[in-house]
């Protein structure tokens, strides 16, 4: 996961860290660029924990791309399709479509 230094990094930590998110603040509000739970890790409602907490702390709509087979999951956790994005986030989705079928998810 990169991060740039404007981000806000959350961890889970056990003896080492097991799973991390990024919020990346853009104009209008913020953007999940990244969240990661190590496979060992997975099912225990870390990724969960991490989302709901550092949302607490935005106050502003938070947008994130994810595989369609994670939709529910974000579902779950109040993120809805959008179909309008900011500048920014527009040109980036356009060009990771490019590799991959992504889906805009905000809250």
């Amino acid at each position: 996961m990169r991060v740039d230094r404007r981000a806000q990094v959350w961890v889970a930590q056990r003896t080492e860290i097991v799973a991390a998110l990024c919020l990346r603040p853009i104009t209008g509000g913020h953007w999940l660029s990244g969240l990661f739970v190590a496979p060992t890790q997975r099912r225990q409602r870390l990724a969960r924990q991490l989302i709901e907490q550092a949302l607490t702390q935005a106050s502003e709509p938070v947008w994130l791309f994810c595989d369609p087979e994670l939709q529910n999951f974000y579902a779950n956790l109040g993120f809805l399709p959008c179909s309008s994005l900011p500048t920014a986030l527009a040109e980036r989705l356009s060009r990771y479509r490019r590799k991959r079928n992504l889906i805009a998810l905000c809250r």
